[in-house]
């Protein structure tokens, strides 16, 4: 039987609690789940001690790290493309008060892979060589008991919490995310809980990207990932971006920011 799982922007926002290892869907500058972001920067007790998973993160997460709620980020890369850095990532990364965990394509790849098939790690070449095991001590370089081979043992990747945003779903849960899909399909199988926030909501899909069984609530959000774009419903505001850029520098300014867009 169908469950509708529709619920507020609000609700969903209380679900993201202290410590969650919290993941954010999209790619760089494209269906980045910002409605959801302001969301959790209105609650009036924000959760601390985050860690940010994102295979690419952007402006969505540079928000988040500005508001302190972030302690730790996990991604293979934070900017804002060719707009330039992501200023608050900056700021707090260079007055060290922000947790940077290595991580490459590889790296969150194979961890993800690894929670998909139920294991607690997955053995790659990425890394092999290079000076990167000595920066996470928790990756491991193993021999395979078959060829003597050396390879690296990534560990699973599991995320508390996953927000992804939709082109189009359904109340149960059923979701097209469009072809740049980024990692999203495999945060949706991995995640312990699933949020989707939604361009439009129909009463039902025949074919879909995310299955309903794997998500635990969806939110109607139009317009949830502006300014990043969301082909083909708009695109990307990149006026926004760079206001957002030429307005942001440090922990005041960033607040007078929020004041204003929120």
């Amino acid at each position: 039987m169908d469950v509708n799982k529709r619920i507020s922007l609000e609700q969903a926002a209380e679900l993201v609690q202290d410590g969650d290892m919290l993941a954010l869907g999209g790619m760089t500058l494209y269906r980045r789940p910002i409605a959801f972001v302001k969301a959790l920067l209105r609650r009036e007790t924000r959760p601390q001690n985050l860690t940010l998973l994102a295979f690419t993160a952007g402006i969505e997460s540079d928000l988040l790290v500005g508001a302190g709620m972030i302690r730790r980020t996990r991604t293979c890369y934070f900017g804002l493309e060719i707009f330039g850095l992501a200023p608050m990532f900056s700021y707090y990364a260079n007055r060290g008060e922000l947790e940077i965990l290595e991580e490459t394509e590889a790296s969150l790849a194979f961890g993800l892979r690894a929670q998909m098939a139920g294991v607690d790690f997955m053995p790659g070449r990425g890394w092999l060589g290079t000076d990167l095991p000595r920066l996470r001590p928790d990756v491991h370089t193993i021999q395979s008991p078959y060829s003597n081979e050396e390879y690296i043992a990534f560990p699973a990747i599991q995320p508390d919490i996953a927000i992804i945003h939709a082109i189009v779903a359904d109340a149960h849960g059923n979701a097209q995310i469009g072809k740049n899909k980024g990692i999203d399909e495999e945060l949706a199988l991995t995640a312990k809980t699933v949020i989707l926030t939604a361009e439009e909501i129909v009463p039902e899909l025949t074919q879909a990207d995310i299955v309903g069984p794997l998500v635990d609530a969806v939110v109607h959000a139009p317009q949830g990932a502006a300014p990043t774009s969301c082909h083909p419903c708009y695109p990307m505001d990149g006026a926004a971006i760079l206001q957002y850029i030429e307005q942001v520098s440090d922990a005041q300014s960033w607040q007078s920011y929020i004041d204003h867009i929120l």
